[in-house]
């Protein structure tokens, strides 16, 4: 008798370690109790978490408001988008470990904000991101400038902030830093996508040639023959400012139309401008 019970207990305890093996492996098919380690390999980068402290620089220098709808490439497990929810946006992370990608879902479900964000397992180099209005983003310089292209056909005036890694001769709008104890990736650089305006346009009785360099514009303007250089040009999003003599327009970009305000020591007027031909 004495055996007999010590045999139904073994197999009984077999059974019972078998079904919690088989659990332990079906959570962690799920992304449950999965927890990441810092320099564990990715498709494209290794993960490191951006800091707090930096996703708050970075949303902050991004002015993040309830109107705007985030989305962060590369999104780990989900921080930034968490903050940014926090913030009253609208937010996506786009991961492709899908293991984050579960892990994020619990943690935005935790910090009270599931219902404001969504969490995608996906390419970030085969997903749309264009309904964005704030791009974030925490990937080597190289990665960045395979994203460039890309980015700059975003609508004009969308915000795009890195942590610490730039985009070559694309210059940051604004740069920040993170003091206090961070010590390593604790730059946050912003971007404010321009408005395309290199061309010939239409501009009253004369003709405004500009040559566009991101956010930076060069050119003439004036009837032929008689063109005068511009100075101090600028785009920041679709709003466009430059000089000619004594002469300072400003305005904003719609596609093949621009208008706005000029002023001068003789007085101030509105001016517009049609593009010459297609874009």
């Amino acid at each position: 008798m004495s055996l007999h019970v010590g045999r139904r207990w073994a197999l009984s305890l077999c059974v019972l370690l078998l079904a919690a093996t088989a659990a332990v492996a079906y959570a962690q098919s799920e992304g449950k109790g999965y927890a990441p380690t810092e320099g564990q390999p990715g498709k494209d980068v290794i993960w490191l978490p951006t800091r707090e402290t930096v996703a708050d620089k970075m949303l902050g220098l991004a002015r993040v408001t309830p109107q705007d709808y985030l989305i962060d490439l590369g999104s780990g497990d989900g921080r930034l988008v968490i903050a940014a929810a926090k913030r009253g946006a609208r937010a996506l992370g786009i991961e492709y470990n899908p293991d984050l990608v579960e892990l994020s879902k619990r943690n935005a479900v935790a910090e009270g904000v599931a219902g404001a964000t969504q969490f995608v397992k996906a390419d970030i180099f085969e997903s749309d991101f264009s309904q964005a209005s704030v791009i974030t983003m925490f990937l080597l310089p190289d990665l960045n400038l395979k994203l460039r292209p890309k980015l700059l056909q975003l609508k004009p005036g969308t915000r795009v902030v890195s942590n610490t890694f730039a985009m070559a001769d694309w210059i940051p709008d604004e740069t920040a830093e993170v003091g206090g104890e961070c010590a390593t990736y604790c730059t946050a650089l912003l971007w404010i996508v321009p408005a395309n305006v290199d061309g010939e346009w239409n501009l009253g009785s004369g003709r405004l040639a500009l040559s566009q360099t991101f956010q930076t514009i060069s050119g003439a303007f004036g009837p032929a023959g008689k063109r005068a250089p511009i100075r101090d040009g600028k785009l920041v999003g679709d709003r466009i400012a430059f000089a000619v003599d004594d002469v300072t327009y400003t305005g904003r970009v719609q596609g093949n139309v621009m208008q706005g305000e000029f002023r001068s020591p003789r007085g101030t007027g509105a001016w517009s401008a049609t593009r010459v031909g297609p874009r």
